[in-house]
């Protein structure tokens, strides 16, 4: 019958070290996916492409309401944008408005009546629909920019402390997925006879039980990852109730479910399974086990796919089973050589023609991962550009790098399987043989380590004295051990292949790593688009609005800082009226001996036409009549002299309707 390999422990030599340098290397990378997951807080996947007003300018009158337009859509609540005064108080009226249509995202909020000048503060947050947090600031004055005492929190939404765990829980249920369902799919597809084998027994067990942990912990953090930020409201029983409402939440509950599910068939796969001696019997229950199991395991990744990127942006009725299909042939990649690693150290009787279908099912695991990879990247990236340019792109990149090292160690793995496979099948059953002859992992015959202490004066009568008993029964293990790990390392194909699946191993933790961080980043295709947005945004005329710009100067004398703002009304072509605010880095008003406007129309060779503004006040001056002939992007040019000697030119591109 088939019986386990004697668990790694503590033994002299080299095989001591190896087991260190195993729990040393998942240390390692389990470090080193914190780090990664809390080096930021999670990039926005919806960004805001423009508001209404615009950040930084100056409007006359104090507006009706304030609107702002996302890439994608948003959940929205009553405080998810908030305007205040310079005071800090809040002067909206907390109803939020849906002002979409078509494929325009965009939401708004009114503003009380009778709002006096100053500088107002817009803060927004809110979850975008691949479930990550978003948030930002920005600010508009009316009349004229002035102090303001609105302080924001120094820590962004879905970062801190908070971001951190998420992160580390995010990183942990991937883990027990992989291990679970590639744990699972190894036993079935290429060793039923591991089904007994207490160690793969427990690799599983324990992918289950990570995997419900960190659903749990996913779960009661989600209400201060996305909005308060302190870990104490991970006890906020109304909040939880709030997140159970959301997609996220759905799709966590319904993986909880699931994993009820995973549990029943996980009992069977080491209960019946592994007990059924009929071979119809258990070709039947293979069957049953692999599509059920088929089943769960899809589940539980739709779970990721209806809750995340897939669910949103292009395509996502294809994008959702493609994510399905690319996380399960992740797991039966990385989870059922995660099993092979197991199963060659601590069980060696695991049979190389097991060896030989597992790396079939890993050559066909990868072709789904490839297939797969390239719609996702075409899909998320869409150029080449944001492939080199954006944190997004760049980190496919390294994900892409680290999966050609993993192709390339599974390769020298493959040459080690065909080695294998190529021994006489009489050494190998030879070897199989030897294996069923051993006993369990803590049981040694008197035998076999007799000769090894026979020297010693006191074995005589180990029961007179308990210390020297325990003392022997030590001894005796570590013979035992070493027995067993000569005639192990006796074996250069196995050992070889060990190696190679144990740098595998290293490798794939890693990957895991960077692809956590992968799913919680800005997609580079939404990036670039947003990008995109915003520059059209601050460069569009707004019909029957003011073109505000705010742009800093620096003449280099005294006083030589500020700011110069200027408001084009009514911003198209024909009669417009402008406004010009020279303003110092604090906010008042700067006086200075001149200023000078001029606009280049350098698409039809027109301009530069000149305007010369009067001064209206200490930092107001203002020009009525400016004719722009032509619509078109206009360059703006604007001259601030602070001195006899000292001025400067800034300029700025503005597209005129």
């Amino acid at each position: 019958m088939t019986t386990t390999a004697p668990r790694l422990g503590p033994a002299p030599g080299r095989g001591h070290a190896l087991v260190r340098l195993v729990r040393l290397l998942l240390v390692a990378a389990a470090l080193l996916g914190t780090v990664l997951a809390a080096a930021g807080p999670a990039s926005a996947h919806a960004a805001l492409t423009g508001s209404d007003p615009q950040d930084g300018a100056v409007v006359a009158t104090a507006p009706k309401e304030v609107n702002l337009t996302f890439s994608e859509e948003v959940a929205m609540s009553d405080d998810s944008i908030r305007v205040l005064d310079p005071a800090g108080k809040r002067v909206d009226t907390g109803e939020i408005r849906n002002l979409c249509s078509g494929s325009i995202v965009r939401y708004g909020v009114a503003l009380l009546p009778g709002l006096p000048d100053g500088t107002y503060t817009v803060a927004w947050q809110t979850v975008s629909a691949d479930s990550h947090p978003v948030s930002g600031a920005f600010t508009f004055s009316v009349g004229a920019p002035s102090t303001t005492s609105v302080a924001l929190p120094d820590t962004p939404v879905g970062g801190g402390l908070v971001g951190a765990l998420y992160g580390i829980a995010r990183y942990l249920s991937y883990a027990g997925f992989v291990v679970l369902v590639g744990g699972g799919a190894f036993v079935l597809a290429c060793w039923p006879r591991g089904a007994a084998a207490r160690p793969v027994q427990r690799l599983v067990v324990r992918g289950w039980l990570t995997l419900t942990a960190a659903t749990l912990a996913l779960l009661l953090l989600r209400h201060p990852y996305t909005k308060t930020g302190k870990l104490g409201d991970v006890f906020d029983l109304g909040g939880l109730r709030a997140v159970l409402e959301t997609k996220t939440g759905a799709a966590l509950s319904s993986r909880l479910l699931l994993l009820g599910a995973a549990a029943l068939f996980v009992a069977v796969l080491f209960g019946a399974y592994a007990r059924r001696r009929d071979e119809k019997e258990h070709k039947d229950l293979t069957f049953g086990l692999a599509l059920g199991g088929t089943v769960v395991a899809a589940g539980i990744a739709g779970t990721w796919a209806l809750a995340e990127h897939a669910s949103t942006g292009l395509q996502p009725g294809i994008a959702m089973p493609v994510d399905i299909l690319h996380l399960l042939a992740v797991a039966a990649w990385l989870g059922g050589l995660t099993a092979l690693l197991v199963a060659l150290y601590r069980a060696p009787s695991v049979e190389r023609s097991a060896v030989e279908r597992y790396s079939n099912l890993a050559f066909g695991s990868v072709v789904v991962l490839a297939a797969t990879g390239i719609y996702q990247t075409w899909r998320q990236v869409g150029t080449w550009s944001a492939l080199t340019d954006t944190r997004y792109g760049q980190l496919l990149l390294v994900k892409v790098g680290l999966v050609a090292v993993l192709v390339g160690i599974g390769w020298v793995s493959r040459r080690w399987v065909r080695r294998l496979a190529e021994r006489p099948v009489g050494a190998e059953t030879s070897d199989a043989e030897t294996s069923e002859d051993e006993v369990s992992e803590n049981e040694v015959s008197e035998d076999e380590v007799s000769a090894e202490v026979a020297d010693e004066p006191e074995a005589a009568e180990p029961e007179a004295d308990p210390e020297r008993a325990a003392q022997l029964a030590r001894q005796r293990a570590a013979v035992a051990t070493a027995q067993r790990k000569k005639a192990r390392d006796a074996d250069p194909e196995r050992a070889g292949l060990r190696r190679s699946v144990l740098t595998e191993a290293a490798v794939a933790v890693v990957l895991l790593a960077v692809t956590t961080v992968l799913t919680s980043t800005e997609p580079a295709r939404t990036e670039e688009e947003a990008g995109r947005g915003r520059a059209a945004a601050g460069a569009a005329a707004v019909p029957n609005r003011p073109i505000d710009v705010r742009l800093p100067f620096d003449t280099g004398g005294v006083d030589g800082k500020g700011t110069v703002q200027l408001a084009l009304d009514p911003g198209r072509t024909g009669a417009n009226a402008l406004h010009i605010y020279v303003l110092r880095p604090n906010g008042r008003a700067l006086d200075v001996p001149e200023v000078k406007v001029s606009f280049t129309l350098k698409a039809k060779d027109i301009g530069p036409l000149p305007v010369l503004p009067d001064r209206i006040q200490t930092g107001h001056w203002t020009a009525s009549g400016v004719q722009l002939p032509m619509a078109g992007e206009w360059l703006m040019q604007v001259t601030v002299r602070t001195s006899e000697i000292d001025q400067t030119t800034i300029e700025k591109n503005v597209k005129i309707g």
